[in-house]
């Protein structure tokens, strides 16, 4: 049996699995975010630790002396800092929080976008972790000083459950203070943090066994032999895994509150201009990934905040009843936006309407919208000479045909859906496996135990009329921007 760990923002999920990926059982602790201003987002480390204990003791009854190994999921760029006794110096600054503004500033601008991208493959965004050590370091200096060690939230449950100081690839590079391309810590980055290499973890492949969990761990959790720890990755990396993306080329869209493109790749590639994030890979090589903010999200809040209803299978009927020649434009900027445009000013525009025009035609144009802005970082992409043949799509709006479809015709891509969503978990349980030696390699583990659904090819005729309207619809924001109420141009 082999168990899959993922550390959430909201909880932590727990997956049993046998030697086929089937999930045998599942248990998932919840924990509250902490808020300390507006724009802010901690959570107490303690806390991961103590929920993941409670859960690993739910999981593992009745199979205690069949446990192989577990592996990990977290969420990524998160900032735990130790003290030389190993206690939690402060609550962890989680991936969402948005304090940094000064410090991502000076890091683009005075350091410099091109040094970034030099040094790392990245640039700064107020998500990542060295911006965060920056802020530490300025407004809370007392606390700097006595910083010991510095991880990453699944790292953090690693050290606690095996005594090992270790991280990942993939996890790490996210951080902005790892070299990618090379797979190294930046001298550079580590130097302007003020931070050794000694206060750093060592670096692991995300399938690669770091040790065996404590005694002590085991005698609480009644099992009598050695469980190997695999150290595993980031979620983004480590969902890939579970949703079989490992191959050069092999990608997923993931329709959730933001829309996240996932292509693997065998070399490690970047983009000057939209600057995506090129991290390395749980199976050895790189990923390349963009982010939107709204995709599902600007479903959810157009049909439960404006319209106060959820029944989503009524709304994408309505869509499906639209006339797909109507020429009305939506712009899903409703909190900003990341790739393709990097506009934190951005804002939800409709363009277009007329007295013909119902509620199903701006469900439709919702929609629209937001495949359209997935497929300019899509295009995007593919120039980095990447071929992407087909695509596997991945949460809540993974469920409407309508848009699994839609996507089809309007990036000219087939699209799978995933017979077994369990996501990064059972992507934790797959490393595991290999790490354990089950299987030769990430890539073969995937082949054997990921299984896809339903499929989707592209209607030739659709694809003619939405790439007239993708013509129009990228034309939108650059005319409009400086109309943005908050614009400072």
């Amino acid at each position: 049996m082999y168990i899959g760990v993922d550390l959430g923002t909201s909880g932590v999920k727990l997956l049993l699995t046998d030697d086929t990926g089937k999930v045998i059982k599942s248990v998932t602790r919840n924990y509250d975010l902490i808020i300390p201003k507006s724009s802010w987002a901690e959570q107490d480390p303690n806390l991961w630790y103590e929920q993941s204990l409670y859960a690993l003791k739910e999981l593992v009854i009745g199979y205690e002396n069949q446990i192989e190994a577990i592996g990990f999921s977290g969420q990524m760029h998160g900032l735990v800092i130790l003290n030389d006794e190993d206690e939690v110096l402060r609550p962890a600054i989680l991936w969402n929080d948005q304090r940094t503004v000064d410090e991502v500033d000076y890091l683009n601008n005075e350091y410099g976008i091109e040094k970034l991208l030099e040094k790392t493959g990245n640039i700064a965004l107020t998500g990542l972790t060295a911006p965060k050590i920056l802020w530490v370091k300025k407004h809370e200096p007392e606390i700097f000083k006595q910083i010991s060690k510095i991880m990453l939230p699944k790292d953090y449950l690693a050290y606690k459950l095996t005594g090992v100081f270790a991280t990942d690839v993939s996890d790490v590079s996210g951080t902005l203070y790892y070299d990618v391309k090379n797979k190294k810590y930046s001298r550079d980055l580590l130097n302007i943090m003020g931070v050794a290499p000694s206060q750093l973890p060592e670096v692991f492949e995300s399938y690669e066994k770091i040790g065996v969990l404590k005694r002590e761990i085991l005698k609480e959790l009644k099992i009598t032999k050695d469980v190997s720890v695999i150290i595993g990755g980031g979620d983004q990396a480590v969902g890939a895994v579970g949703v079989g993306i490992v191959e050069d080329g092999k990608a997923s869209i993931s329709l959730g509150t933001s829309g996240v493109i996932f292509v693997a790749s065998d070399k490690f590639k970047i983009d000057t201009k939209s600057h995506f994030q090129s991290y390395c890979h749980t199976n050895g090589n790189y990923h390349i990934m963009s982010v939107m903010l709204n995709a599902a999200g600007a479903l959810k809040w157009w049909s439960e905040k404006i319209f106060n209803q959820d029944d989503y299978s009524s709304f994408f009927e309505g869509v499906k009843d639209s006339d797909i020649h109507n020429d009305l434009f939506f712009l899903p900027y409703l909190s900003g936006e990341r790739a393709p445009i990097n506009d934190p000013n951005a804002q939800g525009v409709f363009l277009g309407l007329d007295l013909s025009h119902s509620k199903k035609d701006l469900d439709r144009a919702i929609v629209e919208g937001i495949t359209f802005a997935l497929k300019q970082s899509f295009e995007k992409i593919k120039k980095l000479d990447i071929d992407i043949p087909s695509v596997r799509i991945t949460g809540g709006g993974a469920k409407s045909e309508i848009w699994a479809q839609m996507i089809a015709d309007i990036l000219d891509v087939e699209v799978y859906t995933m017979e077994n969503e369990e996501g990064p978990a059972l992507g934790a349980a797959i490393l595991a496996m290999v790490g354990n030696g089950l299987y030769e390699n990430v890539q073969e583990a995937c082949k054997k135990i990921v299984k896809l659904a339903n499929h989707y090819k592209q209607n030739i005729k659709n694809i003619k009329i939405f790439q007239k309207k993708y013509e129009k619809f990228v034309i939108i924001y650059p005319r409009v921007k400086t109309l943005f109420l908050n614009n400072n141009e």
